[in-house]
């Protein structure tokens, strides 16, 4: 007759089987959720307004959480095959949207073109900086177009108004400017036009502008061509201030994702209208992963093609850059260069700089 003892070693064994069971189980049940919101990310992002909360993530993430899955894999015993697959599948359908620029691989760096363009989110313009400053560092950068977003204060959690027309006169004679509402273009060359994309009226009011225009397109003659430039700023999704347990932050969260559709639709649909040559720069608060900015790597070339870095970030500037949040896109642009520049602690945005110089453009748009 067996006793109590001697079933003892075979409980104890079927313990510890489960025990170290278990590691092996969590990671392929890991490596099952991950795969699953990959699909859905390429399946919602850009699509449904819920998604713009993990759209929030670092494209990174894309290619650090499957990598990190099958480094796990040779430890974790006879399920090492089934989360190697998921794992793998995860890597396939993600890489892409991992922000890596690959074509730093192959860049030459080369130095020519006629024009210099630099682009940045000023944070405020120089509400908490010395205005001295503030000025010298863009004038530091010599460029012919000057595309710069939030042109405006923020007090009690407020826009408000900045006027230094005069001043930005003085301190880049012979410049043109065009500005309207947080946006503000510069250019040595001459503005030939200032078409309305968006939905703001022709004579918006300030707070109107602020509201709604977050595309200002300049036309520049430059030699013999026109250049059409879009300052973009899309709104934030995000809601900080928001418990994300309370209603409000839902109701907010879809406004937003609203305001950004009709922004990046009317660019969208001036943009392939137009026949001009065409560069598209600014703030679009959006990463390569989000599928709101499919279109634009579709359609246009991306001003990455010049940067030498292998994962370009842009915000935050300070303690670690891991998204890329402003860009630039071109159209009968060649870049020559391109980088994200430090902006010596007076945003939390890199500036963008870039050399490049205007190809033939084709009797019909290239889309």
């Amino acid at each position: 007759m067996e006793t109590v003892e001697d079933q003892r070693p075979a409980v104890e064994l079927f313990r510890v089987s489960r025990v170290r069971r278990w590691p092996s189980r969590s990671v392929l049940v890991a490596a099952a959720v991950w795969l699953l919101f990959v699909v859905l990310h390429r399946l919602l992002t850009g699509r449904f307004w819920l998604w713009l909360v993990p759209d929030m993530a670092p494209p990174l993430i894309y290619l650090v959480v499957p990598l990190v899955l099958l480094g796990l894999v040779p430890v974790i015993g006879r399920l090492r095959v089934p989360c190697a697959l998921l794992a793998a599948g995860s890597l396939l359908l993600g890489a892409g949207h991992g922000g890596l620029n690959l074509s730093a691989l192959t860049h030459d760096g080369g130095t020519t073109g006629d024009l210099r363009v630099f682009s940045w989110n000023t944070e405020y313009w120089h509400q908490d900086d010395d205005p001295e400053r503030f000025y010298r560092f863009l004038k530091d950068q010599e460029a012919d177009v000057y595309v710069l977003q939030e042109y405006l204060n923020w007090v009690d959690d407020q826009p408000k108004e900045v006027d230094e027309l005069d001043r930005l006169r003085r301190e880049f004679p012979g410049y043109h400017l065009a500005a309207e509402g947080e946006l503000l273009t510069l250019s040595r060359f001459p503005i030939v036009a200032t078409p309305r994309v968006g939905p703001a009226p022709a004579r918006p009011s300030w707070q109107e502008a602020f509201d709604l225009v977050k595309i200002l397109r300049t036309d520049l003659r430059v030699g013999a061509s026109v250049l059409s430039v879009y300052n973009v700023h899309i709104p934030a999704q995000y809601v900080l201030n928001e418990n994300p347990f309370g209603e409000r932050f839902y109701t907010e969260l879809r406004s937003r994702s609203a305001r950004r559709d009709v922004q990046f639709g009317s660019l969208r649909q001036d943009v392939e209208a137009n026949r001009n040559a065409v560069l598209v720069s600014g703030d679009f608060n959006s990463t390569s992963a989000m599928g709101e900015m499919a279109w634009l790597f579709d359609r246009l070339s991306d001003a990455n093609d010049a940067n030498p870095s292998l994962y370009p970030a842009s915000w935050y500037a300070g303690v670690l850059p891991l998204w890329q949040l402003d860009w630039t896109f071109t159209a009968s642009v060649r870049v020559h260069t391109y980088d994200l520049r430090d902006p010596q602690g007076m945003s939390d945005h890199r500036a963008q700089s870039l050399l490049a110089d205007l190809t033939e453009r084709a009797t019909s748009p290239t889309w």
